[in-house]
This record gives C-alpha cells, structure tokens and sequence, in this order.
C-alpha cells in the first residue's frame, strides 16, 4: 500500500491546514503522478489533491484540475478511483471514467480548456 502527501479537506477549525498522508492503491499513484506531470508546464492548468469526505478510509483522495484563462474557470472533480486511465498524448491529456463494454465518459484537456464526452464509444485498432 502506498501513500499519498494531501491537502486536508476543507473543515471547521478542528483540523489543522498541513497536508496529510492518504494510504492508496499503488495504482492510484500513477494516475496522480501522470496528471501532475501534465499540469505542472502548463500555466493555466492547476492540479489539487485533497482527502475526500470519508476521513480515514483507504483510496480516498480527490483529484480537483482546474483551467483559469483570464475571468473563466472551469474545474473537472473527481475522485482518483473513479479514474480508469489517464493518458498524456502530449498537447492533451485524456481521462477515461467508469469504462464498461467499450463505453467510457471521457475528458480532454487541453490549452484551450477541457471537452467532457458523458458517453464515448472506445475504439480499438
């Protein structure tokens, strides 16, 4: 098992604001580590990881990347074990969620924002 360095959630005063350490599926480290190698280059992208909402339990990390271009905003959340692949295909960076018989729902980022697909049919040659 492996572990995660975090943002807390955010909660009142009873907690403090250091980081904290998540226990993770080896898996779930990749795929964090393969969204913040995206971002990080990128001036408008931002990536956050939080501890999600049920405080103690394994896996549970919230994965927040946001786009900031002038006065628009856009923030793709989720959870990291909802993510089934993360790809960075260079100038983009393609997410695939709650893949089943070859239907996913897919984002891409790129320097232009990000494109949500709720029922992408996967092709493979």
């Amino acid at each position: 098992m492996a572990t995660m360095h975090v943002d807390p959630r955010p909660t009142p005063a009873e907690r403090a604001d250091d980081r904290i350490d998540v226990e993770v599926d080896e898996a779930l480290t990749v795929l964090a580590a393969t969204l913040e190698d995206w971002a990080a280059p990128r001036q408008q992208w931002e990536l956050q990881l939080r501890e999600g909402h049920d405080s103690g339990r394994t896996n549970n990390v919230e994965a927040r990347l946001l786009y900031v271009n002038g006065e628009q905003t856009s923030t793709l959340s989720f959870r990291l074990d909802q993510l089934d692949a993360a790809e960075d295909v260079g100038a983009e960076l393609v997410l695939r969620f709650e893949e089943s018989d070859g239907i996913a729902k897919v984002a891409h980022l790129d320097a232009n924002g990000l494109h949500v697909e709720l029922f992408h049919i996967l092709t493979f040659t």
